[in-house]
């Protein structure tokens, strides 16, 4: 039984989006008997969802082997479904906190229990950080034309030769606007403050763009729209002054928090940013057993497809140290 405290499982993998899935799929078919939690505790702004980022996203485009697009929480249903295929124990239910002073390591879920493993694969990826507007998150949800990843959305039909903007000043947020440029008919960016956080080259990549508009000064007080959105209403932080902007598109480029606070007494190491560090070009993290896959380690690319890599990285090296521990 999962739960069980007399049970030492072979591995645990706490999170359920691509790299989460793509580890139980491989740990499954190895014979590892994986237990995968699908959910963490609830520490960003946002809610950290069972199947990650993509069940905020709509339609999904780029991902290799669906030529006519899928859904988001369709492919992350297709995956979880190959994981239980295969024998990976799901686990509704989150973990708390990790104690990897001690082998086995012992976890605590939400609902109190501990639970015990040989190795560890963390897969709990980051949320987007969002401004915090109701009607924002909402039309997130549903596909309404809110996003916070361009590169993933930004050339479906709905935003194409669209008025379209970007809130945010940092390398991100150039890259989005400069990423959206090749589909906008206008890419207008929101910032705070008069000058963005931005390198230079990024900034001059995107200023010397044509469709590129910049609101300085400004910042969104509210969203519009119902199914779809169709505009957005700003504040101008000098004068206080109001006005709305027309958009078929917002695209949030403020950050990620790495879904790591119920680790961070656990022992591992972590960047600045607080996303786990690899010391290797693997899955290994500082402490020999625990692995790490997908967003929660990676601040560069973000995607689907890099996520599900990284798993396969993790559940192979996982295998491999159960193996020459003799755990297997």
């Amino acid at each position: 039984m999962p739960n069980s405290d007399n049970t030492v499982h072979k591995l645990i993998i706490i999170g359920s989006g691509p790299a989460g899935w793509t580890a139980a799929i491989y740990a499954a078919r190895a014979n590892l008997d994986p237990v995968c939690y699908v959910g963490v505790a609830k520490q960003n702004p946002a809610p950290v969802l069972p199947g990650g980022q993509l069940m905020l996203t709509t339609d999904v485009e780029n991902y290799p082997g669906f030529p006519d697009g899928v859904t988001g929480p369709d492919m992350m249903d297709k995956f979880q479904k190959q994981a239980e295929r295969f024998g990976t124990t799901v686990i509704n239910q989150e973990i708390e906190s990790c104690d990897f002073s001690q082998r086995p390591f012992t976890l605590k879920t939400s609902k109190g229990e501990t639970v015990r493993a040989h190795a560890v694969i963390i897969a709990t990826g980051a949320t987007a950080n969002w401004l915090g507007l109701e009607n924002e998150l909402r039309l997130a949800q549903i596909g309404g034309g809110v996003s916070a990843c361009a590169v993933c959305d930004g050339a479906l039909p709905l935003f194409r030769d669209q008025p379209l903007a970007v809130v945010g000043g940092g390398d991100t947020a150039m890259e989005e606007a400069s990423y959206l440029t090749k589909f906008a008919s206008t890419v207008y960016i929101i910032h705070r403050r008069e000058e963005f956080r931005a390198s230079k080259t990024m900034q001059d990549r995107v200023l010397k763009a044509d469709n590129v508009k910049v609101l300085w000064n400004k910042v969104v007080e509210d969203v519009y729209g119902d199914e779809k959105i169709t505009g957005v209403k700003l504040k101008d932080t000098v004068t206080d002054e109001h006005s709305d902007l027309d958009v078929k598109g917002l695209f949030i480029a403020i950050g990620h928090t790495p879904a790591t606070g119920f680790l961070r007494e656990s022992g591992l190491d972590f960047d600045d940013a607080g996303y786990i560090v690899l010391n290797h070009r693997d899955s290994r993290t500082n402490i020999d057993g625990v692995f790490a896959a997908g967003d929660v380690a990676d601040a560069h690319y973000r995607q689907a497809v890099t996520a599900a890599g990284m798993g396969c990285q993790a559940s192979i090296d996982a295998e491999r140290w159960l193996g020459a521990q003799e755990l297997v």
